[in-house]
């Protein structure tokens, strides 16, 4: 079970992802879903390529207190390819 401070420091970490995700000009376009449970973020959901998956780990990774970050994102079907 989860405390009151754990909970309220993974809707920060998942808020502050997702701020930093919709800022940066790589993955504006793209459709990522962010979870946060104990410092441990998860993204799911459609990207444009291979390296707007890098992107975004690179961009949660980089979020004050984030444990580690799990990858759950697939690239589009009939995206192009870089």
């Amino acid at each position: 079970t989860q405390t009151a401070g754990e909970y309220i420091d993974d809707s920060v970490i998942t808020m502050k992802v997702k701020s930093a995700i919709l800022k940066d000009p790589i993955l504006q376009a793209s459709h990522i879903e962010v979870t946060t449970v104990n410092g441990v973020v998860k993204l799911s959901g459609t990207v444009d390529s291979e390296q707007s998956i890098g992107r975004a780990m690179e961009v949660a990774n980089s979020q004050k207190n984030v444990k580690s970050v799990q990858n759950a994102l697939v690239v589009k079907e009939g995206a192009p390819t870089l």
